[in-house]
């Protein structure tokens, strides 16, 4: 079985179907991108995909659990987490207390010390930053921040809604940097991103959206090679 399943997954705003019967699944370990154009219904994809909307039809698996049948905070607690576009950080929390926010629902003290250090390696900028409320941040420290809570709740499955939106582009390097290093260590991803190239260059796999239908997958190497993507997506 694998680790998330999706069957005939349909999603409705207000009468308007944002997500048409798309059917994705993905395995342990996988690093796989979402890419489209804005108002695809990505976003609307992955707040579904995470507990936050309600799906109007169709069906979500995730660990073999049915999220319709679970509470949001008992998928938390099993190992989803999603960093949403926008970031979503405690502002007025210094960014130690965002990152202690992501371990709420551990126990392990002396492991969640171990993980902060971890963060804080990863990030060295949070380290300078540690005490700083997380609402003065630089954008690009911020979703630092919100990658980092994410990860102090070791997930399994990390949803990422547009990482590098807004950001520079060293910052984004950095960023997309830490997901292929997170990737590696065995955390499941999918990666919901406007640059398409750089989310593909990274990924094991890919789906295409339009217009609240998956229109094509493939492997990224081939998604990559692939014309349509390449004149539509690729920018060449």
């Amino acid at each position: 079985m694998s680790l998330l399943e999706v069957n005939n997954l349909s999603v409705a705003y207000g009468g308007i179907q944002a997500v048409r019967n798309i059917n994705l699944n993905i395995e342990e370990g996988e690093l796989v991108s979402l890419i489209g154009a804005n108002g695809a219904g990505k976003t609307t994809t992955l707040k579904t995909l995470s507990g936050m909307l309600q799906p109007a039809g169709g069906k979500v698996v995730y660990r073999g659990l049915d999220i319709n049948t679970v509470s949001n905070h008992t998928l938390v607690s099993r190992g989803l987490a999603l960093v949403p576009e926008g970031r979503g950080i405690f502002g007025r929390l210094t960014v130690t207390e965002n990152l202690q926010m992501g371990a709420y629902y551990r126990n392990d003290n002396a492991d969640i010390a171990t993980d902060m250090e971890k963060m804080f390696t990863i990030f060295p900028r949070l380290k300078e930053r540690h005490k700083q409320l997380a609402g003065t941040l630089s954008g690009g420290e911020q979703q630092m921040v919100a990658i980092a809570r994410a990860l102090m709740g070791r997930p399994k499955l990390l949803l990422l809604d547009e990482p590098s939106m807004g950001l520079a582009p060293i910052i984004v390097q950095k960023i997309f940097e830490v997901i292929k290093q997170v990737s590696k260590q065995g955390v499941t991803i999918l990666l919901v991103e406007q640059n398409a190239k750089l989310a593909l260059q990274i990924s094991d796999r890919g789906y295409v959206m339009e217009s609240g239908r998956i229109t094509l997958t493939d492997n990224a190497q081939s998604l990559l090679n692939n014309d349509k993507v390449r004149q539509a997506y690729l920018g060449e």
